[in-house]
């Protein structure tokens, strides 16, 4: 097993992120154009193929084509993966509105830490823009612990200076939710 195997939990599926998933991810994004705003970088329009690219070249990082049934509603990624610290982080997540509201991100998170922990990592950082309250609302539900904000810690590629708030799932907090 390795991070960057694909994952399933019925019509939940996440394929490791390749070109033949350019032109399907490229639609995925355009379905909410406005709620790039709140994210570092943007994946419509003509910011689309420079942030594909890097996704696809990323170094310590997994990057993920999310599926629901067989249509492609998104992206995720491990991230900073650094295994002498057995500690990564889950991010750059973006889900279709037609999967939002439903449990839809949930076991996509769930299969994610289930495959970090199997790894062997000890703790899974999740990184959230405080104005993303629906984010953190679901981060809060996974049972992640908010460890405090960096303050006007990042430049958004709309350069607005946003606050991050850090969370943290342990292993042993994850498997003793018996998740």
């Amino acid at each position: 097993m390795s991070l960057s195997a694909p994952l399933r939990d019925g019509e939940v599926r996440l394929e490791p992120l390749g070109e033949g998933h350019r032109e399907g991810l490229r639609q995925a994004c355009a379905e909410d154009p406005g709620i790039w705003s709140i994210y570092p970088i943007s994946f419509v329009g003509a910011a689309f193929d420079p942030n594909f690219d890097a996704c696809l070249a990323g170094r310590n990082a997994a990057a993920f084509a999310v599926f629901h049934g067989d249509r492609l509603v998104g992206m995720t990624s491990y991230l900073g993966i650094d295994e002498a610290n057995r500690s990564l982080e889950i991010g750059r997540t973006y889900i279709a509105p037609t999967v939002r509201g439903t449990d839809f991100n949930r076991r996509m998170k769930r299969l994610m830490l289930d495959r970090a922990f199997a790894e062997g990592f000890a703790r899974v950082e999740l990184r959230v823009d405080t104005r993303n309250t629906r984010s953190i609302a679901a981060v809060e539900k996974l049972g992640a612990v908010h460890e405090g904000t960096l303050r006007r810690n990042r430049v958004t590629w709309t350069g607005f200076v946003r606050d991050t708030a850090i969370y943290a799932i342990l292993a042993d907090e994850w498997s003793a939710r018996g998740a």
